[in-house]
């Protein structure tokens, strides 16, 4: 068989029972983390809403809940506004090789079960499956750093791992799921220029929604190239060109899970990933600073991330995605949360100061992959006095500790709550927890609308 083909038979092949009990604990996290992130995400932004005003506008069965919006959709478009809602506030879990691996497929896989009556557990399998795949092809792609990456990751990789979440849902046959892996192959692509903007949060929706509609048109025999990872002009060789390991791909599926090894990292804070290590080193100087009036210059030094070098960004959204800003957060508030990310912030008095007087050092030195990178940063005293730093992680980061679950039930807890009531939050929690256990996700639905 082709490379198509014998990935469509492993992915058919797996069931919930295959899974070991750490693989299943890794995934009822994310089911926790997502859903937190997504409710957070609709009470934080403005994206989400217009998206679900426009959809309301244009209609579509009832069948699928969109979270946080209080109102139901047809599954396409409900796994393109909570993929979009799961991804807005860059706040939920990343991955090694880098991507948004859990906002392409927890809302297919949320959207289809919710549709079609399914039990939680194969919320949970399909899930593992849909990040696994993901995973095995950022390995197999052989890029990895901002300087070769073309596209926004997710809008490659996501329509294919939200084709592996439906297509164990819709229970597709190899043959069937293999069509709609090619039909997916022409829905891919994302443009980076997008960061900062709304249109960064559709990336992840899009990839959710087009590998669901991909799928769905397979299981009514719709076809598409069925060999798309090995065709001269398939998804592999369009996208990858001259760079792919297609051994790679013949890894999927074997122990230990990808949510389990190299694992995810929990996010702490909404902003992309590379400036968590900023964040990280200015809490780290915030508390040894007597006030930030005394802040002669700041220095911090860092790889080559050209997206991120953002002086002066002009909206909070935009302050997301700038190493200097989250520096500057991280050394006047001792805190970053979502509220970091305001226009009121961003233009307060002090922040407005201090942006100035950081200079940014991308040093071609220091890898530029969030798995060995660092950052060092230098703040200058009026009184001669120099306070230094260096953050080789974020907490939760490969080789860095692990969230503790305490921690993340307050994340949990801060996002829940935007929305719900503290009761709501917990029972929410309590049902994500356990999902594999629910006879179908009616009630965790329905508190998440």
């Amino acid at each position: 068989m082709g490379l198509t083909a014998t990935l469509c038979e492993r992915i058919a092949a797996v069931r919930y029972e295959d899974l070991p009990p750490e693989t299943l604990a890794a995934a009822r996290r994310l089911v926790q983390d997502g859903l937190a992130v997504g409710i957070a995400g609709v009470a934080e932004e403005d994206a989400i809403p217009i998206m679900a005003r426009v959809m309301r506008q244009l209609g579509g069965t009832p069948d699928a809940t969109v979270i946080g919006c209080g109102m139901r959709i047809d599954p396409v478009r409900a796994a393109a506004l909570n993929g979009a809602a799961m991804h807005v506030l860059d706040f939920e879990p990343m991955w090694s090789p880098a991507t948004h691996a859990l906002s392409v497929t927890l809302p297919v896989a949320l959207a289809l079960a919710e549709a079609r009556g399914l039990p939680g557990r194969e919320v949970l399998t399909a899930l593992v499956k849909g990040i696994e795949i993901q995973g095995w092809l950022r390995e197999a792609s052989g890029q990895y750093t901002p300087d070769v990456l073309k596209f926004h990751p997710p809008g490659l990789v996501g329509p294919m791992g939200a084709v592996a979440v439906a297509s164990h849902l819709l229970r597709l046959d190899p043959k069937r799921m293999a069509n709609a892996f090619g039909i997916a192959a022409s829905r891919a692509g994302s443009v980076f220029s997008n960061v900062g903007t709304m249109t960064k949060s559709t990336h992840c929706g899009h990839a959710a929604a087009m590998g669901l509609e991909a799928a769905l048109l397979a299981e009514a025999g719709f076809t598409g190239d069925p060999e798309t990872f090995e065709s001269p002009l398939g998804y592999a060789n369009t996208f990858y060109t001259g760079t792919f390991k297609p051994d790679e791909m013949l890894n999927y599926g074997r122990p230990p899970w990808r949510v389990v090894s190299p694992g995810y990292a929990i996010k702490m804070f909404p902003s992309q990933f590379g400036t968590h290590f900023a964040i990280t080193a200015g809490l780290a100087l915030h508390g040894k600073i007597p006030d930030p009036s005394e802040i002669r210059a700041v220095t911090l030094t860092a790889p080559v991330m050209a997206y991120v070098n953002r002086p002066s960004p002009e909206t909070g959204l935009s302050g997301k995605f700038s190493l200097q800003y989250t520096t500057a957060s991280g050394l006047l508030d001792g805190k970053v949360g979502i509220h970091t990310f305001t226009e009121r912030r961003l233009h307060a008095p002090d922040m407005q100061t201090l942006l100035p007087k950081i200079t940014l050092v991308m040093d071609k030195a220091i890898p530029a992959r969030f798995e060995t990178m660092h950052v060092r940063l230098r703040v200058d005293l009026q009184d001669g006095r120099v306070l230094e730093t260096r953050c080789d992680g974020p907490a939760g980061m490969w080789g860095q500790p692990p969230i503790s679950d305490e921690a993340h039930g307050v994340k949990l807890r801060d996002c829940l709550t935007t929305r719900l009531t503290a009761d709501a939050a917990e029972r929410c929690i309590s049902l994500a927890g356990s999902i594999d256990t629910l006879q179908t996700i009616n009630d965790l639905m329905a508190l998440a609308a």
